[in-house]
């Protein structure tokens, strides 16, 4: 059995900046605004204090205060941010919220900030955060928008990132708590990891461990529906390692694999997979010209040091059994070849969990000539 690696990535990734051939992509989609919160503003808190869960244990997230004259600039700025990104201006949706909370993150690589705001009239609350702009997450925000079947909102104003809250269980919550016990989830589970991995490699998205996407979860006329979204796309099309960019090689993912394991057979799991790559291709096919326009940005952008891009080359090839990665020489070409390549065939870009971790055993197909 292999085991997955402990440390995928051992080095914080360093911000790369927005260019103009991106900037001037983002204004053509209507991704920048000149007004709202800079980062820069949240950073003139003068306390901050540990913040707890319910259970009183450290969440690693600080609630940082600022004077009362500064507070009441911030929170006004504040409202206004959370008017353009949800309303896209409209400063009527305002009128009955208030801040009631702002949390830094500590831990993180960029340091986000995080706001709670509450409708005064219900107490009703929603978050959103304000991060440094980083060109590889903004390419990673605006793949998921197109490839994936979720809608991502968000905006630039100069060099600070506005970012809206996906709402889901984090999945590391939710394979220590709510794990399903029944067959039928166990199997509609692990179907939608599948198509989560396949999704993640296809496009690049590394470092989807399970303290960085959430399971949401929805009731359907038959039991539930799950499907995982990502929520940090500081990794996207940076490292060199294709282990990367495939959640099944995480050890916090080890739940999801071996439950996988249990409930699908390499039939299923190649199923899954060409029907994802089915959806992305249609996706792609019906983005209007926008993914095109957003790999001409990407394919011209520096978001990764060259050798890890010569570093990855390598390994696309020899995992496609191709030589068609040869010519690229930024991430963003890497990205375009992958996609291309979906569009052309319809084989999947993994072969099932079953062929790496495990020997084959009586009653299923193991694929030979699929390169792990």
């Amino acid at each position: 059995m292999i085991q997955p690696r402990r440390h995928l990535i051992s080095r914080k990734k360093a911000i790369y900046p927005i260019s103009d051939y991106l900037r001037s992509y983002l204004e053509r989609y209507q991704r920048l605004f000149d007004q709202g919160i800079r980062y820069e503003d949240l950073t003139r808190y003068t306390n901050s204090v540990p913040l707890y869960d319910e259970q009183g244990e450290d969440t690693l997230w600080s609630t940082v205060l600022f004077s009362p004259i500064e507070q009441q600039e911030i929170h006004a700025q504040l409202c206004l941010t959370y008017a353009l990104l949800k309303g896209y201006g409209d400063l009527s949706i305002a009128e009955n919220l208030y801040i009631d909370r702002v949390d830094l993150c500590l831990y993180a690589n960029t340091l986000p900030f995080r706001v709670r705001i509450v409708n005064r009239l219900n107490d009703n609350h929603d978050y959103f955060y304000v991060k440094r702009a980083d060109a590889n997450r903004v390419y990673g925000l605006e793949l998921e928008h197109i490839l994936s079947p979720s809608r991502i909102h968000y905006f630039i104003r100069d060099t600070t990132l506005i970012e809206e809250h996906i709402i889901g269980i984090p999945a590391d919550v939710f394979m220590h708590e709510g794990m399903p016990e029944g067959r039928f989830d166990q199997v509609r589970l692990a179907k939608e990891f599948t198509k989560f991995n396949e999704r993640c490699f296809v496009r690049l998205l590394g470092d989807m461990h399970a303290g960085n996407f959430v399971i949401d979860i929805t009731r359907d006329f038959e039991k539930w529906h799950y499907r995982m979204r990502p929520i940090d796309f500081d990794q996207q099309s940076h490292h060199w390692r294709k282990q990367v960019y495939m959640p099944q090689f995480y050890p916090q993912n080890q739940p999801m694999i071996k439950m996988g394991m249990r409930c699908l057979v390499p039939e299923n799991v190649l199923q899954y997979q060409r029907e994802e790559r089915a959806l992305i291709a249609n996706r792609v096919r019906v983005s209007h010209g926008r993914f095109e326009a957003l790999m001409d940005v990407m394919s011209e952008d520096l978001i990764a040091p060259p050798e890890n891009v010569d570093r990855l080359r390598s390994q696309l090839n020899q995992h496609y059994d191709t030589d068609r990665f040869t010519p690229c020489l930024t991430m963003g070409e890497l990205v375009r070849v992958s996609i291309l390549l979906l569009l052309e065939r319809n084989s999947p870009a993994n072969p099932p969990f079953h062929q790496r971790f495990v020997k084959d055993r009586p009653g299923t197909v193991a694929l030979r000539n699929v390169r792990p």
